[in-house]
């Protein structure tokens, strides 16, 4: 049986700190193993009973700055990167603690969180994986943003930026995502930012943890950090990184390819959205371990 069709988690905890991009506080995080069907759930081990909230999209309360995920009033922030190293590491279930609702920004990409993954090594778990299906395209587009998934035997992106910068300008980046794919070519792309954006979300008191050491932050001219880039489309690298961390919260591995253009947090979470609601157009299965062949499984997104 292929392992890619077992359910998996983490061989042992590991942890790490750093900074909230946004906060400017201090976090610490743990990774725990969790059985087979746990999901990833996020414990604030610094508030009273320790409250858990799943990574799921209908957890999602705010996209502006970072994607947010609440319940009964208790939000964890920034998630993106960490849960884009969950999914392109093809991990399924563990258990996250932190002791602030902000996870660490690190260097600004999800490369720390993904070593750390493979640090911590992979347990193959004895229960089948669910795959979300894509059946048929769907697509949302809007003021020039545009998302849509189409019936794919492999978990494959597409993604366009486009900026008006004489760094950026038109990037393209495909590839069908594995964990050696992601570790190589996606997991290190840092997020990006313009400087005056920077500098004005500073003065209202955002991004106070932001710093050249976990960004790329770009001014009228060109990339003023001293290192220069990691990859040359290091900008779209990064949003294809950000969207898979956002489909990762479907709480399920796709089998389908995604084509964005334009789009971000907000938009992704919309189209989330619309595809849960489009039913007929997706369905999710498991392997049947004694035909190795998918079987339909309903309700699987309904939690």
């Amino acid at each position: 049986m292929d392992n890619n069709l077992m359910q998996t988690t983490i061989a042992r905890p590991v942890k790490c700190s750093g900074i909230g991009v946004h906060s400017g506080k201090t976090v610490n995080l743990t990774i725990h193993p969790a059985p087979a069907n746990f999901g990833i759930k996020f414990n604030r081990i610094d508030l009273p009973d320790k409250p858990c909230i799943t990574a799921r999209f209908n957890r999602v309360v705010d996209t502006s700055l970072a994607t947010v995920i609440g319940a009964d009033g208790v939000i964890v922030s920034t998630i993106e990167h960490l849960m884009a190293a969950f999914s392109g590491m093809e991990i399924d279930n563990a258990r996250v603690e932190i002791d602030a609702h902000e996870l660490p920004i690190m260097d600004g990409s999800a490369g720390p969180f993904a070593r750390l993954l493979a640090e911590a090594g992979k347990k193959v778990l004895d229960a089948p994986r669910c795959f979300l299906v894509i059946n048929e395209p769907i697509e949302l587009a809007a003021n020039g943003r545009f998302v849509g998934i189409y019936p794919s035997d492999k978990f494959k992106i597409t993604c366009t930026i486009e900026f008006d910068h004489p760094a950026i300008r038109t990037q393209v980046f495909e590839a069908a995502i594995s964990p050696q794919i992601f570790l190589e070519q996606i997991a290190d792309a840092r997020t990006f930012g313009f400087l005056e954006e920077v500098q004005y979300m500073k003065k209202y008191g955002l991004a106070q943890g932001g710093s050249l050491e976990n960004a790329v932050v770009v001014d009228k001219q060109g990339v003023i950090n001293s290192d220069g880039l990691r990859y040359k489309d290091e900008f779209v690298r990064h949003k294809v990184l950000d969207c898979i961390g956002d489909f990762s919260l479907l709480g399920l591995p796709v089998k389908g390819h995604i084509v964005t253009r334009k789009s971000g947090h907000e938009f992704h979470h919309s189209f989330l959205e619309k595809l849960f609601n489009n039913k007929s157009s997706w369905n999710t299965c498991a392997v049947n371990l004694s035909t190795s062949t998918e079987t339909p499984l309903s309700k699987q997104l309904a939690n």
